[in-house]
């Protein structure tokens, strides 16, 4: 089972990232996740577009904009957020 996950979060990895309205984020660059739980803690966005940059997103140590995992609505072609969730 855990290299099935991995296999599903590596197919997740480029994917882009789009609001439930459909504004374009970026494409998904990482997962941070908690490693004794698993629990999904963050998508890194990878290529954010300038929308973006009017948004106030949390940023790890290398300035990577960072979208709680909880704001993730669906994924399968996209990365599908509620963009509520994060402002």
């Amino acid at each position: 089972m855990a290299d099935e996950a991995k296999k599903f979060s590596k197919m997740l990895l480029g994917k882009t990232v789009v609001s439930k309205s459909g504004k374009r984020f970026g494409e998904l660059g990482d997962i941070i996740f908690e490693a004794k739980s698993g629990e999904l803690i963050n998508a890194v966005l990878k290529n954010p577009t300038q929308y973006t940059e009017k948004l106030e997103l949390e940023k790890n140590k290398s300035g990577q904009l960072l979208i709680p995992f909880s704001a993730v609505i669906a994924m399968g072609d996209f990365l599908v957020i509620s963009e509520e969730d994060i402002v």
